[in-house]
């Protein structure tokens, strides 16, 4: 991958703040919504979930997992144009995890910490399939994932 497009998928994982994240349910695919927060490497992205959502009871079973982050729409003509990527990985639930980043980033969120059934699971980044735009298909293993983070 490019220098440019590795610039644009850091920028894509550093600005946007909602991804879907597909788990597996009863053997088929299911996807939510969900906040998500990349560690500084993306060596690893963090989600704190309810154990009463499905994706959570999911991740339990199978901790397979796929999170997709796209660029917001902007109403432009042809929206396959827009980037996104998904990160193919593995979940697992930690005992604690980065509440105060997680909270400067969403602080409308510190409700959830009140919350008993809430906890912060880890996805560790097995591939991703970053499209920088219509035609611009880039595979990434986990070094050049982490690769894209690194300063410019």
């Amino acid at each position: 991958m490019d220098a440019e497009s590795s610039r644009l998928l850091k920028h894509l994982l550093l600005q946007e703040r909602i991804a879907h994240l597909a788990t597996l349910r009863g053997g088929a695919p299911i996807a939510s919504m969900t906040l998500y927060l990349p560690e500084h490497d993306f060596s690893a992205f963090y989600v704190h979930v309810s154990r009463l959502a499905w994706h959570t009871q999911d991740m339990t079973h199978d901790p397979r997992v796929a999170l997709s982050v796209a660029e917001a729409d902007d109403g432009r003509p042809d929206p396959f144009t827009l980037m996104r990527v998904t990160i193919r990985g593995e979940a697992a639930q930690i005992p604690s995890g980065p509440k105060d980043a997680w909270l400067k980033r969403f602080p409308e969120q510190a409700i959830n910490f009140e919350l008993a059934d809430f906890s912060f699971w880890r996805i560790t980044p097995r591939d991703a399939r970053f499209v920088a735009g219509f035609g611009a298909i880039h595979n990434l293993s986990v070094a050049e994932l982490h690769k894209a983070a690194e300063p410019s």
